[in-house]
Protein backbone atom coordinates (compact mmCIF):
# COMPACT_ATOMS: atom_id res chain seq x y z
CA UNK A 1 0.00 0.00 0.00
CA UNK A 2 1.85 3.24 -0.84
CA UNK A 3 0.63 6.14 0.84
CA UNK A 4 -1.07 8.71 -1.89
CA UNK A 5 0.33 12.38 -1.50
CA UNK A 6 -3.71 13.35 -2.35
CA UNK A 7 -5.09 14.70 0.74
CA UNK A 8 -8.42 13.91 -0.17
CA UNK A 9 -9.64 13.47 3.21
CA UNK A 10 -9.32 16.60 3.69
CA UNK A 11 -11.56 17.69 0.89
CA UNK A 12 -14.22 14.72 1.77
CA UNK A 13 -14.69 16.38 4.81
CA UNK A 14 -16.21 19.78 3.28
CA UNK A 15 -17.65 18.71 0.21
CA UNK A 16 -18.67 15.70 -2.07
CA UNK A 17 -17.15 14.48 -5.32
CA UNK A 18 -16.88 12.81 -8.32
CA UNK A 19 -13.11 10.89 -8.20
CA UNK A 20 -12.54 9.57 -11.54
CA UNK A 21 -9.16 7.78 -13.19
CA UNK A 22 -8.37 5.21 -15.00
CA UNK A 23 -8.85 2.04 -13.74
CA UNK A 24 -6.04 0.24 -11.20
CA UNK A 25 -4.77 3.68 -10.51
CA UNK A 26 -5.70 2.91 -6.84
CA UNK A 27 -9.07 5.04 -6.38
CA UNK A 28 -10.99 2.17 -4.17
CA UNK A 29 -7.99 1.19 -2.22
CA UNK A 30 -7.28 4.69 -1.06
CA UNK A 31 -10.95 5.06 -0.28
CA UNK A 32 -11.04 2.20 2.05
CA UNK A 33 -7.89 2.92 3.61
CA UNK A 34 -9.15 6.66 4.29
CA UNK A 35 -13.03 6.16 4.69
CA UNK A 36 -13.05 2.91 6.32
CA UNK A 37 -16.11 3.76 7.95
CA UNK A 38 -17.91 4.53 4.85
CA UNK A 39 -20.75 2.88 3.24
CA UNK A 40 -19.76 1.69 -0.26
CA UNK A 41 -21.61 0.72 -2.53
CA UNK A 42 -20.26 -1.43 -5.79
CA UNK A 43 -21.58 -0.86 -8.82
CA UNK A 44 -19.37 -3.70 -10.35
CA UNK A 45 -21.29 -5.98 -8.23
CA UNK A 46 -23.67 -7.38 -10.16
CA UNK A 47 -26.71 -7.63 -7.88
CA UNK A 48 -25.59 -4.48 -6.45
CA UNK A 49 -25.96 -3.20 -10.02
CA UNK A 50 -29.47 -4.92 -10.90
CA UNK A 51 -30.94 -4.06 -7.76
CA UNK A 52 -29.95 -0.04 -8.03
CA UNK A 53 -30.84 0.12 -11.76
CA UNK A 54 -34.26 -1.38 -11.12
CA UNK A 55 -34.70 0.41 -8.27
CA UNK A 56 -32.84 3.69 -7.93
CA UNK A 57 -34.57 4.84 -4.24
CA UNK A 58 -33.23 1.89 -2.80
CA UNK A 59 -30.06 3.69 -2.15
CA UNK A 60 -31.46 5.67 0.25
CA UNK A 61 -32.50 2.75 2.26
CA UNK A 62 -28.91 1.51 2.07
CA UNK A 63 -27.72 4.72 3.64
CA UNK A 64 -30.52 5.58 6.28
CA UNK A 65 -29.92 8.37 8.60
CA UNK A 66 -26.27 8.33 8.05
CA UNK A 67 -24.17 11.72 8.47
CA UNK A 68 -21.24 11.23 6.94
CA UNK A 69 -19.64 9.41 4.02
CA UNK A 70 -21.18 7.33 1.23
CA UNK A 71 -18.67 5.82 -1.55
CA UNK A 72 -20.23 4.69 -4.90
CA UNK A 73 -17.79 2.92 -7.36
CA UNK A 74 -17.97 3.08 -10.76
CA UNK A 75 -20.83 5.68 -11.25
CA UNK A 76 -21.06 6.34 -14.36
CA UNK A 77 -22.24 2.60 -15.01
CA UNK A 78 -26.04 3.67 -13.53
CA UNK A 79 -25.51 7.78 -14.54
CA UNK A 80 -29.00 7.83 -13.72
CA UNK A 81 -28.56 6.94 -9.95
CA UNK A 82 -27.00 10.27 -9.21
CA UNK A 83 -30.86 12.18 -9.06
CA UNK A 84 -30.71 9.97 -5.82
CA UNK A 85 -27.18 11.59 -5.06
CA UNK A 86 -28.29 14.99 -5.33
CA UNK A 87 -31.94 14.58 -3.55
CA UNK A 88 -30.24 13.25 -0.63
CA UNK A 89 -27.61 16.15 -0.54
CA UNK A 90 -30.26 18.47 -0.43
CA UNK A 91 -32.43 16.47 2.68
CA UNK A 92 -28.88 15.41 4.40
CA UNK A 93 -26.36 18.88 4.36
CA UNK A 94 -24.36 16.56 6.34
CA UNK A 95 -24.22 13.66 4.11
CA UNK A 96 -20.90 13.80 1.91
CA UNK A 97 -20.70 11.23 -0.98
CA UNK A 98 -17.50 10.34 -2.88
CA UNK A 99 -18.69 9.02 -6.60
CA UNK A 100 -15.84 7.07 -8.35
CA UNK A 101 -15.47 6.71 -12.03
CA UNK A 102 -13.01 5.19 -14.79
CA UNK A 103 -14.97 6.95 -17.30
CA UNK A 104 -15.97 10.60 -18.03
CA UNK A 105 -17.39 9.98 -21.40
CA UNK A 106 -21.04 9.27 -20.75
CA UNK A 107 -20.92 12.49 -17.97
CA UNK A 108 -19.31 15.05 -20.47
CA UNK A 109 -21.87 13.81 -23.02
CA UNK A 110 -24.84 14.95 -21.05
CA UNK A 111 -26.24 11.97 -20.20
CA UNK A 112 -25.33 12.96 -16.43
CA UNK A 113 -26.57 14.50 -13.55
CA UNK A 114 -23.59 16.53 -12.73
CA UNK A 115 -24.97 17.67 -9.07
CA UNK A 116 -25.09 21.26 -9.69
CA UNK A 117 -21.84 22.38 -8.37
CA UNK A 118 -22.57 20.22 -4.82
CA UNK A 119 -19.42 18.07 -6.22
CA UNK A 120 -15.75 19.13 -6.76
CA UNK A 121 -14.64 17.04 -9.97
CA UNK A 122 -11.07 15.44 -8.84
CA UNK A 123 -8.71 13.04 -10.51
CA UNK A 124 -6.74 10.16 -9.13
CA UNK A 125 -3.21 9.69 -11.31
CA UNK A 126 -1.27 6.67 -11.86
CA UNK A 127 1.80 6.90 -8.55
CA UNK A 128 4.02 9.70 -8.80
CA UNK A 129 7.64 10.89 -7.25
CA UNK A 130 6.79 11.38 -3.38
CA UNK A 131 5.08 8.41 -3.73
CA UNK A 132 7.64 5.71 -4.90
CA UNK A 133 10.55 7.47 -4.19
CA UNK A 134 12.45 10.04 -6.27
CA UNK A 135 14.88 7.26 -6.65
CA UNK A 136 13.13 5.14 -8.83
CA UNK A 137 12.69 6.73 -12.40
CA UNK A 138 13.84 3.90 -14.24
CA UNK A 139 11.19 1.43 -12.75
CA UNK A 140 8.50 3.97 -14.13
CA UNK A 141 9.75 4.21 -17.46
CA UNK A 142 9.35 0.83 -18.14
CA UNK A 143 6.70 -0.47 -15.39
CA UNK A 144 4.76 2.76 -15.01
CA UNK A 145 2.72 3.96 -12.36
CA UNK A 146 0.01 2.17 -12.02
CA UNK A 147 0.57 0.05 -8.15
CA UNK A 148 -0.47 -3.36 -9.29
CA UNK A 149 2.29 -3.56 -12.30
CA UNK A 150 4.87 -1.38 -11.04
CA UNK A 151 5.52 -4.21 -7.88
CA UNK A 152 4.15 -6.89 -9.67
CA UNK A 153 6.90 -10.25 -10.76
CA UNK A 154 5.36 -10.56 -14.18
CA UNK A 155 5.08 -6.85 -15.33
CA UNK A 156 4.67 -7.57 -19.14
CA UNK A 157 1.86 -10.03 -18.88
CA UNK A 158 -0.45 -7.54 -16.35
CA UNK A 159 -0.03 -4.55 -18.96
CA UNK A 160 -0.84 -7.14 -21.46
CA UNK A 161 -3.93 -8.48 -19.43
CA UNK A 162 -4.83 -4.32 -17.92
CA UNK A 163 -4.82 -3.10 -21.76
CA UNK A 164 -7.40 -5.82 -23.02
CA UNK A 165 -9.58 -4.95 -19.96
CA UNK A 166 -9.36 -1.32 -21.26
CA UNK A 167 -10.62 -2.52 -24.59
CA UNK A 168 -13.12 -4.82 -23.53
CA UNK A 169 -14.84 -3.26 -20.44
CA UNK A 170 -14.31 0.03 -21.02
CA UNK A 171 -14.50 0.44 -24.89
CA UNK A 172 -17.05 -2.44 -25.44
CA UNK A 173 -19.65 -2.31 -22.54
CA UNK A 174 -20.00 1.91 -22.99
CA UNK A 175 -20.49 0.95 -26.70
CA UNK A 176 -18.60 3.76 -27.70
CA UNK A 177 -17.38 2.47 -31.01
CA UNK A 178 -19.09 0.02 -33.67
CA UNK A 179 -15.64 -1.02 -34.51
CA UNK A 180 -13.58 -2.20 -31.99
CA UNK A 181 -11.00 -3.56 -34.55
CA UNK A 182 -10.22 -0.08 -35.81
CA UNK A 183 -10.36 1.62 -32.65
CA UNK A 184 -7.82 -1.20 -31.74
CA UNK A 185 -5.62 -0.33 -34.95
CA UNK A 186 -6.08 3.54 -34.09
CA UNK A 187 -5.12 2.58 -30.48
CA UNK A 188 -1.83 0.76 -31.52
CA UNK A 189 -0.74 3.46 -34.18
CA UNK A 190 -1.34 6.02 -31.34
CA UNK A 191 1.37 4.55 -29.30
CA UNK A 192 4.07 5.56 -31.70
CA UNK A 193 2.72 9.21 -31.59
CA UNK A 194 3.00 9.13 -27.64
CA UNK A 195 4.97 12.91 -26.85
CA UNK A 196 4.71 13.91 -30.29
CA UNK A 197 1.90 16.24 -32.22
CA UNK A 198 -0.91 14.71 -33.67
CA UNK A 199 -1.76 14.47 -37.31
CA UNK A 200 -5.31 12.95 -37.51
CA UNK A 201 -5.18 12.16 -41.24
CA UNK A 202 -1.95 10.64 -41.26
CA UNK A 203 -2.92 7.94 -38.57
CA UNK A 204 -6.23 7.63 -40.83
CA UNK A 205 -4.46 6.81 -43.48
CA UNK A 206 -1.84 4.45 -41.70
CA UNK A 207 -4.81 2.52 -40.11
CA UNK A 208 -6.98 2.70 -42.80
CA UNK A 209 -9.95 4.81 -40.85
CA UNK A 210 -11.03 7.75 -42.10
CA UNK A 211 -9.46 10.83 -40.19
CA UNK A 212 -12.74 11.89 -38.43
CA UNK A 213 -13.20 8.27 -37.01
CA UNK A 214 -9.46 9.04 -35.62
CA UNK A 215 -10.46 12.47 -33.72
CA UNK A 216 -13.43 10.97 -32.49
CA UNK A 217 -11.15 7.42 -31.09
CA UNK A 218 -8.74 9.96 -29.65
CA UNK A 219 -11.76 11.67 -28.11
CA UNK A 220 -11.95 8.46 -26.53
CA UNK A 221 -9.16 8.07 -25.71
CA UNK A 222 -9.56 11.15 -23.50
CA UNK A 223 -12.89 10.51 -21.99
CA UNK A 224 -11.94 7.16 -21.11
CA UNK A 225 -8.66 8.84 -19.07
CA UNK A 226 -6.21 7.23 -20.70
CA UNK A 227 -4.60 9.90 -22.99
CA UNK A 228 -4.00 13.84 -22.63
CA UNK A 229 -4.23 16.20 -25.23
CA UNK A 230 -1.51 19.04 -24.76
CA UNK A 231 -2.70 22.16 -26.64
CA UNK A 232 0.66 24.28 -28.38
CA UNK A 233 0.80 27.95 -26.69
CA UNK A 234 -0.39 30.59 -29.09
CA UNK A 235 0.60 33.57 -27.58
CA UNK A 236 3.74 34.35 -29.23
CA UNK A 237 4.31 37.32 -31.87
CA UNK A 238 7.69 37.67 -34.11
CA UNK A 239 7.75 33.55 -33.91
CA UNK A 240 4.24 32.39 -35.39
CA UNK A 241 3.36 29.21 -33.10
CA UNK A 242 2.14 25.35 -34.65
CA UNK A 243 -1.66 25.23 -33.60
CA UNK A 244 -1.26 21.00 -33.32
CA UNK A 245 -1.67 19.33 -30.13
CA UNK A 246 0.65 16.81 -28.87
CA UNK A 247 -0.57 13.38 -27.45
CA UNK A 248 0.87 11.17 -24.31
CA UNK A 249 -0.98 8.35 -22.81
CA UNK A 250 -1.80 8.77 -18.85
CA UNK A 251 0.87 6.10 -17.99
CA UNK A 252 4.50 5.72 -19.31
CA UNK A 253 4.06 1.47 -19.12
CA UNK A 254 1.32 1.36 -21.07
CA UNK A 255 2.29 3.59 -23.38
CA UNK A 256 6.15 1.30 -23.95
CA UNK A 257 3.47 -1.64 -23.70
CA UNK A 258 0.86 -0.94 -27.03
CA UNK A 259 4.40 0.40 -28.70
CA UNK A 260 5.95 -2.55 -28.43
CA UNK A 261 9.37 -0.74 -27.24
CA UNK A 262 12.15 -2.36 -25.58
CA UNK A 263 13.20 -1.57 -22.11
CA UNK A 264 14.81 2.03 -21.61
CA UNK A 265 18.25 2.55 -20.68
CA UNK A 266 20.07 5.91 -18.99
CA UNK A 267 21.47 7.92 -21.85
CA UNK A 268 19.61 6.53 -24.57
CA UNK A 269 17.07 8.33 -27.51
CA UNK A 270 14.09 6.34 -25.29
CA UNK A 271 15.16 7.61 -21.93
CA UNK A 272 14.90 11.08 -22.92
CA UNK A 273 11.62 10.83 -24.41
CA UNK A 274 10.09 8.80 -21.49
CA UNK A 275 11.73 11.51 -18.86
CA UNK A 276 10.05 14.08 -20.94
CA UNK A 277 6.74 11.77 -20.48
CA UNK A 278 7.10 11.39 -16.75
CA UNK A 279 7.46 15.11 -16.72
CA UNK A 280 4.40 15.86 -18.48
CA UNK A 281 2.40 13.56 -15.67
CA UNK A 282 4.24 14.94 -12.55
CA UNK A 283 2.54 18.43 -14.01
CA UNK A 284 -0.64 17.49 -14.06
CA UNK A 285 -0.82 15.37 -10.66
CA UNK A 286 0.91 18.35 -8.94
CA UNK A 287 -1.83 20.61 -10.69
CA UNK A 288 -4.57 18.30 -9.82
CA UNK A 289 -3.83 17.27 -6.18
CA UNK A 290 -3.41 20.90 -4.90
CA UNK A 291 -6.38 21.82 -6.49
CA UNK A 292 -4.72 23.87 -8.97
CA UNK A 293 -6.10 25.96 -11.92
CA UNK A 294 -2.78 26.81 -14.07
CA UNK A 295 -3.02 26.09 -17.82
CA UNK A 296 -0.30 23.86 -19.35
CA UNK A 297 1.06 24.03 -22.99
CA UNK A 298 4.12 23.31 -25.44
CA UNK A 299 5.66 25.97 -27.61
CA UNK A 300 6.82 24.83 -31.34
CA UNK A 301 7.78 27.57 -33.48
CA UNK A 302 7.15 26.89 -37.29
CA UNK A 303 10.45 27.37 -37.83
CA UNK A 304 10.74 24.28 -35.42
CA UNK A 305 12.00 25.70 -32.18
CA UNK A 306 10.25 24.09 -29.19
CA UNK A 307 9.84 24.25 -25.76
CA UNK A 308 8.46 21.07 -24.07
CA UNK A 309 6.22 22.55 -20.96
CA UNK A 310 5.09 26.21 -20.36
CA UNK A 311 3.03 26.94 -17.51
CA UNK A 312 0.31 29.77 -17.78
CA UNK A 313 3.04 32.34 -19.95
CA UNK A 314 5.43 32.35 -16.88
CA UNK A 315 8.05 29.03 -16.36
CA UNK A 316 9.33 27.42 -19.48
CA UNK A 317 10.87 23.87 -19.15
CA UNK A 318 12.71 21.95 -21.29
CA UNK A 319 13.46 18.15 -20.75
CA UNK A 320 16.97 16.72 -21.77
CA UNK A 321 18.06 12.73 -20.86
CA UNK A 322 21.78 14.27 -21.81
CA UNK A 323 24.31 14.07 -19.27
CA UNK A 324 25.82 17.65 -20.31
CA UNK A 325 23.46 20.21 -21.90
CA UNK A 326 24.65 22.19 -24.96
CA UNK A 327 23.99 25.55 -25.93
CA UNK A 328 22.09 23.91 -28.63
CA UNK A 329 19.81 22.81 -26.33
CA UNK A 330 18.80 26.06 -24.79
CA UNK A 331 17.79 26.98 -28.59
CA UNK A 332 14.23 27.27 -28.04
CA UNK A 333 14.02 28.17 -24.06
CA UNK A 334 15.90 31.53 -25.23
CA UNK A 335 13.61 31.88 -28.25
CA UNK A 336 10.76 32.36 -25.86
CA UNK A 337 12.23 34.06 -23.06
CA UNK A 338 12.35 36.85 -26.00
CA UNK A 339 8.66 36.58 -26.91
CA UNK A 340 7.45 36.38 -23.14
CA UNK A 341 8.56 37.85 -19.43
CA UNK A 342 9.69 34.76 -18.43
CA UNK A 343 9.78 33.94 -14.45
CA UNK A 344 12.02 31.12 -15.03
CA UNK A 345 13.02 29.01 -17.66
CA UNK A 346 14.20 25.51 -16.81
CA UNK A 347 16.34 22.68 -18.22
CA UNK A 348 15.52 19.64 -16.57
CA UNK A 349 18.21 16.84 -17.38
CA UNK A 350 21.17 14.12 -15.96
CA UNK A 351 23.84 16.69 -14.96
CA UNK A 352 24.55 15.99 -11.36
CA UNK A 353 25.07 19.95 -10.22
CA UNK A 354 22.92 22.63 -11.12
CA UNK A 355 23.40 25.59 -12.71
CA UNK A 356 22.96 28.73 -14.26
CA UNK A 357 23.54 29.96 -18.43
CA UNK A 358 22.39 33.23 -19.11
CA UNK A 359 19.70 33.32 -16.46
CA UNK A 360 18.36 29.50 -18.16
CA UNK A 361 18.42 26.92 -14.74
CA UNK A 362 19.75 23.85 -15.47
CA UNK A 363 18.54 21.36 -13.04
CA UNK A 364 19.65 17.40 -12.04
CA UNK A 365 16.05 15.25 -12.44
CA UNK A 366 15.60 14.48 -8.72
CA UNK A 367 16.39 17.50 -7.56
CA UNK A 368 13.88 18.99 -9.86
CA UNK A 369 11.06 16.69 -8.26
CA UNK A 370 11.52 17.48 -5.10
CA UNK A 371 11.85 20.89 -5.56
CA UNK A 372 8.34 20.53 -7.49
CA UNK A 373 6.91 18.89 -5.29
CA UNK A 374 7.69 20.59 -2.34
CA UNK A 375 5.83 23.90 -4.12
CA UNK A 376 9.36 25.72 -4.78
CA UNK A 377 8.64 26.41 -8.47
CA UNK A 378 5.05 27.08 -8.85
Amino acid sequence: MYQRHFQLNDIVDRKSVFLLGPRQTGKSTLLRTILPHAVFVDLLESETFRELSTFPESLRQRVGERRDVVVIDEVQKLPGLLDEVQLMIDRNKDLRFVLTGSSARKLKQGKANLLGGRALFLKLHPLVSPELSFERLLDRMNRGGLPAIIDSPFPDQDMNAYVGTYLKEEIQAEGATRSIENFSRVLNFASHLNGKQVNYTKVGNDAQVPPRTVKDYFGIFSDTMIAHLLPCFQGTSKRKPVSTEKFYFFDIGVARNLSRAGMVQERSEAFGNALEHLIFLELLAYRDYNLLDFELFYWRSRSQLEVDFLINDEIAIEVKGTSRVSQADLKGLKALSEELPLKRAIVVCSETEERKVGGIEIVPIDRFLRYFWEGLLI
